[in-house]
């Protein structure tokens, strides 16, 4: 147990990096939502894996927003903040075609006392002069221990970054009992699985201005009930996700249900409603209620 390591481990970068998918990559659970949309992620979620002789928690983090334009955003923000303070490995992530970093986000980097690995994602949409080129710059304005060019798409060098990410945990004993998988419950996948169905079904501001909130979770040996809320802030919204004779409602049922069944592998019965709750997004109590509480 002497040798036994252990430490918190995560993944920053900007919206689009491949943060979701590196994620799940290393993680080996698909426990983060994917969609080529940016800002997908709104929480910090932790992930944990379990070795012969480590335990490794890694985080999935919201992308740096260069501006906030709700209170839900500086909250978002404020996970990314944690994120920074607490681990003990930060992975850099940047995608090779947009290489950029807010100013705010570089000087906390810099400021860390974590261990530092940038990492230059999306390889394999490039050619070997590019990341050269991008990668000895990245070497050049952002100290860290190890620099690594991967695709977290195609997990190709994910065993180098693993390897990578072993070396530099602590000694230290496990933070989690062996069998637990992540920090948050059922309910919380209901409705990241439910949003980004939203993210895939409706376009422009619609998805954004959602969030969902699952009332009731009621699971036997055959079946899970679920009652959900679909949240929006507009009464002007609330058709939209309806749909004419409530046909983008039932698609929506249909794509989460399936995609909940596969999640917890047993039959699921899903019921939703829309609910209209005026500038949720900007609401302290409501961001609250929504799991945004990290005061």
């Amino acid at each position: 147990m002497e040798e036994f390591k252990s430490g918190f481990v995560s993944i920053i970068g900007m919206p689009n990096a491949g943060k979701s998918t590196l994620y799940n990559a290393l993680l080996g659970e698909k426990l983060a939502i994917i969609n080529p949309k940016a800002q997908t992620t709104r929480h910090r979620i932790l992930g944990i894996k379990n070795g012969e002789g480590y335990q490794v928690i890694f985080s999935d983090t919201p992308g740096i927003l260069h501006k906030t334009s709700y209170k839900m955003h500086e909250k978002m923000m404020r996970f990314v903040n944690e994120s920074l303070r607490d681990s003990d490995v930060l992975i850099l992530l940047f995608d090779i075609k947009k290489p950029n970093l807010t100013e705010e986000l570089v000087d906390k980097y810099k400021s860390s006392k974590a261990k530092k690995i940038v990492v230059l994602n999306k390889l394999d949409l490039s050619f070997q002069d590019e990341v050269t080129v991008v990668m000895n710059q990245l070497q050049k304005d952002f100290p860290a221990d190890a620099y690594l060019s991967i695709s977290a798409e195609h997990k190709f060098q994910l065993e180098v970054l693993e390897k990578l990410v072993l070396d530099y945990l602590p000694i230290h004993p496990a933070y989690f009992p062996a069998d637990q998988l992540t920090d948050r419950s059922e309910r919380f996948f209901v409705n990241e699985i439910i949003r980004n169905n939203l993210l895939a079904l409706y376009d422009e501001e619609i998805p954004y201005s959602c969030e969902v909130l699952t009332l009731s979770f009621k699971e036997t040996s055959k079946i899970i009930r679920m009652s959900c809320e679909i949240i929006v802030e507009r009464e002007s919204q609330k058709p939209i996700i309806i749909g004419k004779g409530g046909s983008k409602i039932k698609r929506l049922g249909i794509d989460s249900r399936k995609q909940l069944e596969e999640f917890f592998d047993k039959q699921v019965f899903l019921e939703m409603f829309v609910k209209v709750r005026e500038e949720w997004r900007n609401n302290d109590k409501m961001l609250n209620q929504f799991g945004y509480n990290n005061e």
